[in-house]
């Protein structure tokens, strides 16, 4: 009710003669929250870590629902869902290597231990390879691919060349092996400079392509591919 100056007030009933007492109810609802806001009745009350935990969790319940929802079959939809993005995102990790490699400068090809030949680097390959280091038996192996080609003069010798360079001068007078110089020049790079580990096969292949380029005849400068034989 309306009492004087337009308070809003209580009526109580007390229990002696049943007399009616008005109490105002803005005074008596802070009087509540005053009563409420001891410690006592705090004691069980979350921290503020917790009532952030459970507010970032109710987020992301509600994330997941929306997207359960909006999934074709529901859950279990949004589950296969994510299960092809995370077998997509581990195969062009695979394929492409870590992200570390668009960063890392490009370091030449040839180690600044001084000149080896390409018998040498063959020699260190299958070493390697017995061994079963199949990443230093890549970077031999490259190594010896391009040491044969400056050896038989289709390659000019230039310290400081990288496999990119060097495969794709060779792929001019080579074209035939065009193809499988680039994809042994990007197996080096991944396993030189992107932290992939290498293995038998991509040796092997990088073996088959040496011994295949030793008995390839090169298209010289102004000769169709027609015209060696």
């Amino acid at each position: 009710m309306l009492g004087a100056g337009g308070t809003t007030a209580a009526r109580q009933v007390t229990g002696a003669g049943d007399i009616p007492v008005d109490t105002p109810r803005v005074p008596a609802r802070e009087a509540a929250e005053t009563e409420l806001s001891k410690p006592m009745y705090h004691e069980n009350d979350p921290n503020l870590f917790e009532r952030g935990l459970n507010r970032f969790w109710d987020w992301v319940a509600g994330v997941f629902d929306a997207a359960a929802n909006a999934a074709p079959g529901g859950p279990a939809g949004l589950v296969v869902l994510i299960l092809i993005v995370i077998g997509l995102a581990a195969t062009l990790w695979w394929r492409l290597g870590t992200p570390q490699r668009a960063s890392l400068p490009t370091a030449a090809l040839f180690e600044s231990d001084g000149p080896r030949s390409a018998a040498q680097h063959r020699a260190a390959a299958d070493a390697h390879a017995a061994a079963l280091r199949w990443t230093e038996a890549v970077q031999e192996r490259m190594r010896a691919i391009v040491r044969s080609l400056e050896e038989r003069a289709l390659l000019d010798p230039r310290p400081g060349r990288t496999a990119d360079e060097a495969v794709a001068e060779a792929g001019r007078t080579l074209p035939g092996q065009a193809a499988r110089l680039r994809s042994a020049a990007r197996d080096f790079d991944d396993v030189t400079y992107g932290g992939r580990t290498a293995d038998r096969p991509t040796y092997l292949a990088l073996r088959a392509l040496d011994t295949e380029l030793d008995e390839a005849k090169p298209v010289l400068p102004g000769t169709s591919r027609g015209a060696t034989g």
